[in-house]
This record gives structure tokens, C-alpha cells and sequence, in this order.
């Protein structure tokens, strides 16, 4: 993902733009490496995160209440989470999308820009 980002922030014929490039079009030929990353990665993150907030689990005496208060605060409160918390990922994605359309909108009018012959700008 880092890679389709830095390709988008210059043009493509400067570094680190066309490296990011070359991997992006690496992995688009080879689509089953890219899902073995990102499903290795997830699970990596997954069994190093639990195995630490085991370790919290047993060495923290305040974390065992902690956790209990929040988990019964979280219960009492389902219904507004079940709610509240779809709304803000909601946002985010629209907020990706507006910033997407805008990104969109630019380049669509630079492009036109540089098409339009020169004696149009007269």
C-alpha cells in the first residue's frame, strides 16, 4: 500500500516514484505473492499482538479490573456502539473517497489542460 501512495507523489520518472512503480506492477503479475503478504503479515501481527497482551495480561495486577470495567461499560452501552461505530468508518471511507475525487478531479484537469492547443488560451 505504501507503494501505490509514493507512485501517486510525483511523476513516475523520478525516484522513488518509479521503484514504488516497479513493485506495484511486480506484484499485479504475481497476485497470489501479494495475498500470501498480506494474509502472512495479518497473521504475524495477530500472534505477536496476543502473545503480549497475554504477557500484560499476567504481569499487569490493574489491567484484569481495567479490562472487566470496560468490557462491562461496553455491554451497557451495545446499542449506541453498534451505532456509533459504523458511523465513523463511514466517515473515514467518505473521507477517502472525497480526497479520491479530488485527486481525480486534478489530474482530469490537467490533463485537459495540456491537451487544449495553445491558440485556445488566446
Amino acid at each position: 500500500m505504501t507503494a501505490v501512495f509514493v507512485r501517486n507523489l510525483q511523476p513516475q520518472q523520478y525516484e522513488p516514484a518509479h521503484s514504488a512503480q516497479r513493485l506495484v506492477m511486480w506484484y499485479s503479475g504475481r497476485v497470489w505473492t501479494l495475498w500470501l503478504l498480506l494474509l502472512a503479515w495479518r497473521f504475524a501481527v495477530l500472534v505477536t499482538r496476543s502473545i503480549a497482551l497475554l504477557r500484560s495480561w499476567h504481569d499487569d495486577a490493574e489491567l484484569r479490573p481495567t479490562a472487566r470495567s470496560t468490557l462491562a461499560a461496553i455491554r451497557a452501552h451495545t446499542a449506541t456502539l453498534l451505532v456509533a461505530v459504523p458511523t465513523v468508518a463511514a466517515a473515514g471511507v467518505l473521507a477517502i473517497v472525497a480526497l479520491h475525487f479530488s485527486r481525480t478531479d486534478r489530474l482530469a484537469h490537467v490533463q485537459r489542460a495540456q491537451a487544449r492547443p495553445a491558440w485556445t488560451s488566446l
